[in-house]
């Protein structure tokens, strides 16, 4: 099982359509998927058509026994072989600014035990060769293979687990005179939690969302956060397409909306999807204390 957060301090640049976006990737290529609502304002859970539950991630959080978990764990609309963790406003009383280790190992701890809950038939389709990468556990097929956080636009208890539970975050934005800063804090963030008690923490990259083709601003600003991000920056960019924001509000993957628009965003979640499980593999073949370099 591979734990992946998506991250940003700056609200508004789509970090929830990211964890939509690679959950939806993954579901099209059979890679069985967890996607865990941190983020109060549930936007995910929404998209993704989930049923009532009677148990939230909040509840998780105040007692994460695998019962709890269980409840709170529902089928995605999406398609069979994606679920979600589902989100609420409650859990806000979670995110308090300076927690401590029990606090932020809560969500870790109830990750844990996703293999203790009862099976179903959600295993990826093995002929599907990005399925293939991701690996399957011959002792427990029907286990998740990906986890995808979607963490809220702080810096507060919430965000702090999903990176004291995760392997890899991707740190989103956008092309705007505020996109360094809000980078930066969330790679220091990163390296905060991966220092702090997580040492297999790493960034996988910063994914630029939102990018208007011929725009000036755009381009000064990509071209600004790859001259100090270096190679950590994606070399693919996230196109601001209407077709996303369509296919949210008709509660459908991007991958099901048949436009241009959308088929140009979905090839770009399929690279974020392949880049994800090559660090899944580059983390198995290296001792944990090892980072894995950035490709």
């Amino acid at each position: 099982m591979h734990v992946v957060a998506t991250l940003s301090l700056k609200g508004g640049v789509g970090k929830t359509t990211v964890a939509l976006g690679l959950a939806g990737a993954a579901l099209h290529h059979g890679v069985r998927t967890l996607l865990v609502d941190l983020d109060p304002q549930a936007n995910a859970t929404i998209a993704l058509d989930v049923e009532p539950t009677t148990a939230t991630v909040a509840d998780v959080l105040d007692d994460p026994r695998r019962s709890v978990l269980h409840r709170a764990i529902a089928p995605s609309g999406w398609g069979e072989g994606l679920d979600v963790l589902v989100g609420a406003e409650q859990t806000e009383r979670h995110n308090h600014p300076d927690p401590g280790p029990k606090q932020l190992n809560r969500l870790a701890r109830a990750l844990s035990r996703l293999h203790e809950l009862p099976d179903n038939d959600g295993a990826g389709a093995p002929d599907d060769p990005i399925a293939r990468a991701a690996g399957h556990d011959p002792e427990d097929p029907d286990a998740y293979r990906l986890v995808v956080v979607d963490c809220p636009p702080s810096l507060g208890q919430l965000t702090r687990s999903a990176l004291t539970a995760a392997q890899r975050a991707i740190l989103v934005t956008d092309p705007t005179m505020f996109a360094v800063s809000g980078v930066q804090r969330a790679f220091d963030a990163v390296h905060t939690e991966r220092h702090r008690g997580n040492p297999e923490l790493q960034p996988l990259g910063v994914l630029i969302n939102r990018v208007r083709p011929r725009n000036a601003e755009h381009e000064y600003r990509i071209a600004e956060l790859r001259d100090i991000f270096g190679p950590l920056v994606f070399s693919s960019v996230l196109p601001d397409r209407s077709a996303v924001q369509q296919a949210q509000g008709a509660c459908l993957p991007i991958q099901a909306w048949d436009t241009p628009g959308a088929r140009e965003v979905s090839a770009v979640f399929t690279a974020l999807l392949g880049r994800v499980l090559r660090s899944r593999r580059a983390m198995a073949g290296r001792p944990a204390a090892a980072p894995p370099p950035i490709v």
